[in-house]
């Protein structure tokens, strides 16, 4: 089997063959199938895992294991019976722009949907995170993110009562959680915290998100205060790994 060379931008050096040469057989294949993605074009449908075995003289399995890998990156997506290339992912700034703007910026519709909305008294460890009394009632707000309909996140929200003590009344559960804040309660958003890593979903989060639990989540932990510098929401997103990449603006450090 004869092996690409062809290397887009951003990818790993000679695309990711070891010094020594002796590449997996998955790998060329897995290769191969990436030059394949980009004649096809999004949305266009793969050929079968026999189609692709015949092709470059290799078991069935070894094309599995290759189109698993892409599947995981999100390369390809599963459409049916078939398999299809995947749109881009989709870019979210690291800012405290909403998920809304974010989505809608790349010309995709945002959504959500709600799964819970409760209020209880503050959890202890949440009560001296937020420097909130233990016994000062906290909204939770639980929604699945959606891009055009499609599920790709998870988003839990804690917030005082007393700084949304109508979110269950005026809040709509579909809309940018910002917007009202900003537009319904004067809120301003002064700066906040946040942390990614990755993680896997737990059974629950990968039903509710749809996607297998072996699937690898961006997780993005955020807490957020006011102009004030008082702490306004403590945020957990689970990100789908294989539909999202995240963007940030650096400056120079000169000193």
């Amino acid at each position: 089997m004869d092996y690409p060379n062809d290397q887009a931008p951003g990818a790993p050096v000679r695309s990711g063959i070891p010094e020594h040469g002796r590449i997996p057989k998955y790998y060329a294949v897995k290769a191969h199938i990436a030059l394949l993605i980009g004649e096809l074009g999004e949305g266009g449908l793969l050929p079968t895992e026999r189609d692709l075995a015949l092709r470059y003289e290799v078991s069935r399995e070894t094309v599995r294991q290759a189109l698993r890998e892409l599947l995981l990156e999100g390369r390809l997506r599963r459409q049916g019976r078939g398999t299809v290339v995947a749109g881009p992912k989709l870019e979210q700034p690291l800012s405290l722009a909403s998920y809304t703007e974010g989505v809608r910026r790349q010309g995709r519709r945002p959504g959500r949907h709600l799964i819970s909305l409760d209020r209880f008294p503050c959890p202890k460890a949440l009560a001296a995170e937020m420097g909130f009394a233990r016994d000062e009632e906290v909204w939770h707000l639980e929604r699945v993110l959606l891009a055009d309909d499609e599920r790709v996140g998870l988003e839990s929200t804690y917030i005082a009562v007393a700084r949304a003590p109508r979110l269950d009344v005026d809040f709509e559960p579909d809309s940018s959680f910002y917007s009202y804040l900003r537009e319904r309660l004067g809120i301003v958003f002064g700066d906040a915290d946040e942390r990614i890593e990755t993680v896997l979903a737990t059974p629950r989060e990968a039903l509710l998100i749809g996607t297998p639990p072996a699937l690898p989540m961006l997780l993005i932990h955020r807490l957020s205060r006011d102009t004030g510098g008082r702490p306004l929401e403590r945020v957990r997103t689970l990100f789908r790994g294989d539909r999202f990449s995240f963007t940030t603006r650096l400056g120079a450090d000169l000193r």
